[in-house]
């Protein structure tokens, strides 16, 4: 089979989406005859000999035309039999390039995409989502967002983001992590994730943080993220926002943003926690696909606590990966935490975590994923 992948989102640029459309590009590739049209410098991250195309990130009109071209020219060289592509924002540029090779079309789908206000994006993208032969979903909540904007049900897909398991007996030394984030003896609460209003860290320390110190003044919460520099919609100004209710709420003794870490510091970070906080809020145009770090602690055998919007619940299970709060429930979501670090078995909460993570390795995320798209060129 010959596939056309055509995604935006790809290394070098970082985060969840760009994670998630490197293996998909990576297993497509494993058994199938795979050209890439992605972004600058993406070459270096695929197989030596590998067809690539790349083209620039910014701004939106360049991405449009010369990713248009890139992938009509690749479509009439390659004559694919399948043309994926990795998100709404190369949807016509894929669609297109299908039509030309008179190849099967799939693209990926994530919630923010389908829900974004933007009324230019919403009557030029989104009719096009409903011209793809398949359309896969990351969430039981995208899938619903997905058919709200009129795709035809029997398209979509359910496909879970995988997760990088850790080497089986590895042993992690987390001394220089608790140096960095100074938590020697604390109990440790973390956050890993870009700084994003919809993440909801600032509300989080602001309505949760001295409930938890009245009861256990050795919590230090952690913070590893910083602000998206290369996304197409967003507003800054979380850090500061972060800041100021540190500052407005006397935590800084209690609460330390490490900004980015590389691997080996964030399954340090994992190792040392004891919960990961995912406090997501549900805002107007904007909605968490999924939650993959959930996954990514879970993997590391560290539960998560969160509130279940969006996606969230797909990634979280409730009493065997972590615990879910109703959307906006702070007491709630309090208590839950307060209630791990007084009861909490946690070897048995690491043994469920680790086998609850074991059903998103990316192994397995490559099986479906061949599976749907040889499915699909065969109809």
């Amino acid at each position: 089979m010959k596939v056309l992948f055509v995604a935006r989102n790809f290394p070098p640029t970082t985060g969840g989406m760009e994670r998630f459309l490197y293996h998909a590009y990576t297993e497509i590739a494993r058994d199938h005859h795979t050209a890439l049209v992605g972004p600058a410098g993406c070459a270096k991250f695929v197989s030596m000999g590998a067809s690539v195309s790349a083209g620039p990130l910014f701004p939106i009109e360049s991405i449009l035309v010369t990713c248009q071209w890139q992938a009509c020219r690749v479509a009439r060289e390659l004559a694919p039999d399948l043309v994926v592509s990795g998100s709404s924002i190369t949807a016509p540029a894929a669609l297109f390039a299908a039509r030309v090779a008179g190849a099967k079309s799939l693209c990926f789908v994530y919630g923010l995409d389908l829900v974004v206000d933007n009324f230019f994006y919403r009557m030029s993208f989104v009719p096009l989502l409903r011209r793809f032969d398949r359309i896969l979903s990351i969430s039981e909540n995208t899938t619903r967002l997905a058919e709200k904007v009129g795709i035809d049900s029997r398209k979509i897909g359910l496909l879970h983001p995988g997760v990088t398991l850790p080497v089986e007996g590895h042993q992690i030394d987390c001394c220089a992590f608790r140096k960095l984030a100074d938590s020697e003896g604390r109990i440790i609460l973390l956050s890993v994730g870009r700084l994003s209003e919809r993440k909801g860290m600032a509300e989080f320390i602001e309505r949760s943080m001295s409930t938890l110190i009245a009861q256990r003044p050795d919590i230090k919460l952690v913070i590893i993220g910083a602000e998206p520099d290369k996304a197409l919609r967003h507003a800054r100004g979380q850090t500061q926002r972060i800041q100021d209710a540190i500052k407005s709420n006397g935590l800084e003794e209690h609460v330390t943003m490490l900004g980015r870490v590389d691997d080996e510091m964030l399954s340090q970070a994992y190792a040392s926690s004891t919960l990961l906080i995912f406090p997501v809020l549900d805002v107007p145009g904007d909605t968490e696909g999924f939650g993959m770090v959930a996954i990514e602690a879970a993997a590391h055998g560290l539960p998560t606590a969160a509130f279940a919007a969006g996606g969230v619940p797909d990634a979280v299970h409730q009493g065997v990966s972590g615990y879910l709060a109703t959307p906006g429930n702070y007491p709630q979501l309090s208590a839950m935490i307060l209630t791990h670090l007084l009861h909490a078995d946690n070897e048995r909460w690491r043994a469920q975590c680790v086998a609850f993570a074991n059903e998103f390795s990316w192994d397995r995320f490559g099986e479906r994923f061949r599976s749907i798209c040889v499915n699909l060129v065969s109809q």
